[in-house]
């Protein structure tokens, strides 16, 4: 924008023209600090349902495999293997449920801390604010000292043409 007091007037036109490309640019940046705000809302968002679904699909898909390897594993520790009995294989199996669902506990932990960091753009919303702060504020550029209203309007419209 140029100096508005180089002793050079500007057509109504250059300034409307200055103003709406000024207002332009400030829609622009803040559209654009939305989206990067957004955007890394959206990537922590995206990484916390991700490890959900990743603790989902360890208790569904991992429990039989797991659970049966478990149980097994605890009734041979406690005596099992050499004929003496060991525990009972129900009590195997429970310790073998507990511990997956102990994982996939862990594992939802994980993703709600990392879904509970997902914030609103403040950002974005407070540069919103700010602008529109400014907008009502606004005030017509004053006229120069010394001309009567009608003649400086009458001047203006003359060099826009």
């Amino acid at each position: 924008m140029s100096d508005p007091f180089d002793g050079t007037e500007r057509s109504l036109g250059q300034l409307v023209a200055s103003a709406t490309a000024e207002m332009s640019a400030l829609v622009h940046d803040e559209i654009a600090l939305a989206k990067a705000e957004l955007r890394q809302d959206v990537k922590r968002g995206g990484i916390g349902s991700i490890l959900g679904i990743g603790a989902l699909v360890v208790l569904l898909f991992s429990l039989p495999m797991l659970s049966f390897a478990l149980a097994y594993a605890i009734n041979t520790w406690t005596g099992g293997h050499n004929g003496n009995g060991g525990w009972n294989l129900v009590w195997c199996f429970l310790l073998s449920f507990a511990f997956n669902v102990l994982v996939a506990g862990l594992l939802g932990a994980i993703a709600y801390a990392q879904i509970k960091k997902v914030k609103k753009p403040e950002k974005s919303i407070n540069s919103a604010k700010q602008t529109a702060a400014i907008m009502q504020n606004a005030k017509p550029h004053p006229r120069p000292a010394g001309r009567p209203a009608l003649e400086n309007a009458e001047s203006v419209a003359r060099s826009s043409v």
